[in-house]
């Protein structure tokens, strides 16, 4: 059928298409019809359920694109970290977890044909948080390329994060998904040439770079499979790797560069739990593309102190906000949350299970029993007017005398707790749990909707229920509690007004529309990117606001962190897009929004 082209057994004529359509008109009409209707059908589903935006600058992400795909040239960082002589070698590492990854229960929605179909009438809002991102994107190359971050009020750049083009890596895999793949090679040639030796900054907060910067690269190159960018960060894993250089192997908060290469780095008496918890994704991630075990070694001790010091601590089966990393103390903090300074730690338990293909247990055992610890002494649902079923979180404290008090002080921060408690219920099969996420998401949406600008407070504390139950409405009491006129019914205090184009709520919105399929969750997403672009719109890019409880005109900030290319209108984008695009059984994301492939 398919022989070669020169044989003489074809006519003459056989590339023209009248031969082709008059070989087609011996073919009976009403099948003709068919295949008509079949080829049409399939057209559509492959336009509509794989590639978006195909057709609209960039073949879309699984698509080709108008560039050279010549491999990109690398240019080597100044100083090789790779082959620097540590002071407290690991004499025995951690191998990955082996053998197949077991079959995880499905995650995401099983979404009908009908949800195909529906991706058309979601085609105007998606390619709306495509402009916008188009917008920012446009401004940050001509008035910040290769910086950090752009300042979208002053057009200019700024050095936040080491000044290794924060805002470019971070943006990678935002580019490709959203079918930018002219902008993302583009991008990819920059990124090639940074050297990480040069900065002039004397250290780098080890968290973020790593996952803004290594997670940029990793799901970069998860996605393109373009060769440079897993080198790239290799060069940076590497470098951050000689933070576990110390005498027990923890990582510092901060990679001092001169400390670092001459073996005087230690962790800190005082470190943020998130800090050195939270970097599991992105070394586990590197060490399964690179077969290097030392990446995993490095976090897997880490993960190993949590579970030899989870019912230890002063609130057993959580851990602390703060750790004291160098004499390894988990049991002197008294205080507990799910938010700022604490947050990803959590997140990270299921996604590291998934990201072990189920191979690593202990990660099954420290999340069922943090979420229930959680559950009992950090959740609450607030006393509101209209008695809306949902859940918030806060921070409890254990007191001297043994009792835990709450402090019902919400977070835009932990609005990703939605997300978490969903992914985890679905992995576990704990039904509850997913619909503790679906309670928790809903009560960051209640909270956008309360504020005028239609936008949630950076914190803000509202009046707790004696249970997650319910209460009735005592006007009386919140009219005593409340501080301030400006508040909405069923908040007493907004200790810090202002949004900073923060992602966990939208975050969490999106992870609970795929992962139950309901679609009350995509019109409250809408809702969301209306308001946040109404508030925060400048002319160069979005800005920050001051304070979202007022009327009319925001005040902003020149402020455009790297997360709201990287995360917030990544998620926005995906909730309006093809179930299928980045599907939740296919991709576990890390805590800046960067997908990483899930092993098979």
């Amino acid at each position: 059928m398919f022989a070669d082209s020169s044989s003489s057994s074809y006519p003459s004529n056989y590339r023209s298409p009248r031969f082709w359509l008059r070989r087609m008109t011996r073919i009976p009409r009403p099948v003709r019809l068919l295949i008509f209707v079949v080829v049409v059908l399939l057209l559509y589903l492959d336009r509509g359920f794989v590639s978006p935006d195909a057709d609209r600058g960039g073949g879309g992400w699984t698509g080709g694109s108008s560039r050279s795909r010549a491999a990109i040239p690398m240019v080597k960082s100044s100083f090789a970290w790779s082959k620097l002589q540590h002071r407290y070698p690991v004499e025995s590492f951690t191998p990955l977890p082996t053998g197949k990854p077991r079959r995880l229960p499905r995650v995401q929605h099983k979404f009908t044909g009908r949800a195909r179909f529906e991706v058309s009438r979601l085609e105007s809002r998606r390619q709306e948080v495509r402009k916008v991102f188009k917008k920012c994107w446009g401004s940050y190359k001509k008035y910040a390329w290769m910086k950090d971050e752009l300042a979208p009020l002053s057009a200019k750049g700024k050095t936040t994060f080491g000044g290794w083009a924060a805002t470019m890596i971070d943006s990678l895999d935002t580019l490709w998904i959203m079918g930018l793949k002219d902008e993302f090679y583009e991008a990819v040639e920059a990124v090639a040439t940074i050297d990480w030796e040069d900065t002039p900054e004397t250290a780098c907060n080890i968290f973020e770079t790593t996952i803004r910067h290594l997670g940029g690269l990793l799901s970069a190159y998860d996605l393109s499979q373009e060769r440079v960018l897993l080198d790239k960060a290799i060069e940076l894993g590497d470098m951050l790797y000689a933070g576990f250089d110390t005498p027990n192997r923890m990582p510092p908060f901060w990679l001092d560069f001169k400390k670092a290469k001459s073996g005087g780095l230690v962790a800190e008496e005082h470190q943020p739990s998130a800090s050195p918890c939270s970097l599991s994704l992105e070394f586990t991630r590197l060490s399964q593309l690179t077969g290097d075990p030392k990446y995993y070694d490095a976090i897997a001790r880490i993960t190993d102190l949590l579970d030899k010091h989870q019912y230890d601590t002063m609130l057993p089966g959580m851990w602390p906000t703060f750790i004291n990393m160098r004499d390894l103390i988990f049991n002197q903090e008294r205080t507990f949350t799910i938010g700022a300074l604490a947050d990803s730690l959590y997140e990270y338990l299921p996604k590291m299970y998934e990201m072990l293909g189920g191979l690593e247990p202990v990660y099954e055992k420290l999340y069922k029993g943090s979420m229930e610890t959680i559950k009992e002494h950090i959740l609450f649902r607030p006393m509101l007017p209209d008695k809306a079923d949902v859940l918030f979180s806060g921070t409890a404290r254990v007191n001297h005398d043994g009792q835990v008090s709450l402090n019902p002080e919400g977070q835009h921060l932990s609005c990703f707790a939605g997300g978490m408690f969903a992914l985890g219920g679905r992995l576990f099969g704990l039904e509850d749990h997913v619909e503790i996420g679906a309670k928790l998401a809903k009560g960051c949406i209640y909270a956008y909707n309360a504020f005028p600008t239609g936008i949630m407070p950076e914190i803000f504390n509202m009046i707790p229920c004696d249970t997650l139950n319910g209460c009735e409405w005592d006007e009386e009491r919140w009219v005593k509690e409340v501080n301030s006129k400006k508040l909405p019914k069923g908040f007493v205090r907004a200790r810090d007004k202002f949004y900073l184009l923060r992602p966990e709520a939208i975050e969490s919105v999106f992870l609970l529309y795929r992962i139950t399929g309901r679609k009350e969750f995509q019109e409250a997403a809408w809702q969301m990117f209306q308001s946040i672009q109404k508030a925060t719109e400048t002319e160069y890019g979005n800005a920050g606001i001051d304070d979202v409880t007022v009327t009319g005109e925001t005040k902003k900030r020149d402020s455009m962190e790297s997360f709201w290319l990287a995360e917030t209108l990544k998620y926005f984008y995906l909730i309006f897009s093809p179930p299928d695009l980045i599907n939740l059984d296919e991709y576990v994301l890390n805590t800046e929004a960067h997908p990483f492939k899930r092993p098979k």
